[in-house]
């Protein structure tokens, strides 16, 4: 009996690092063929599918697989880019924000199955993701001005997310898979 616990339990893990892996996936894809430059500010700036996509897995998967993805995914773009100088930060932010939206996503019992709940923890976890870039820059640009010019470009991009994640995850939430 309990060589057969030891067995579902070593495939329970397997099948969930598979899962956060092909997560962690997604969400450097949808980073990396899908982004936008933005010309507005000297120091760069990029809008990119890899938000909705994050947001998508926080909702539908919870807090734990949505910063593991948004860490390592949206990191793994950066060193693979040429932004290499922002992955730490970018491990830090966008893991905190997967986190958050799972967590809020998924309180009470909700489980990603709320509207409220879905743009509720995405609009929360937004002036954490401008913050934890803001930081960013202060330190990579030795100024607490330069880094204003990057919040246009972050709320566009949270935006977007935002705006495609919502619909997807009602509409999923309506697939047995998701329920």
């Amino acid at each position: 009996m309990e060589s057969s616990r030891s067995i579902s339990t070593s495939s329970e893990k397997t099948k969930d690092l598979i899962i956060t892996s092909l997560l962690i996936s997604l969400v450097f894809v949808a980073t990396f063929f899908i982004n936008i430059r933005l010309p507005i500010a000297a120091n760069g700036g990029l809008v990119h599918l890899g938000s909705a996509m994050l947001f998508i897995i926080a909702i539908l998967f919870g807090p734990k697989k949505g910063a593991l993805a948004g860490a390592f995914g949206m990191a793994l773009f950066d060193i693979l880019s040429g932004w290499t100088l922002w992955a730490p930060f970018t491990f830090i932010t966008r893991g905190l924000q997967g986190y958050i939206v799972g967590k809020i996503a998924t309180m009470h019992g909700k489980n990603g199955g709320s509207f409220i709940y879905n743009l509720a923890a995405i609009v929360i976890s937004v002036p954490f993701m401008l913050g934890g870039y803001y930081i960013c820059e202060r330190v990579l640009y030795g100024n607490w001005v330069i880094p204003l010019a990057s919040i246009p470009g972050n709320l566009v991009q949270n935006a977007v997310g935002l705006i495609i994640a919502i619909p997807v995850c009602i509409a999923l939430k309506k697939l047995p898979l998701f329920k």
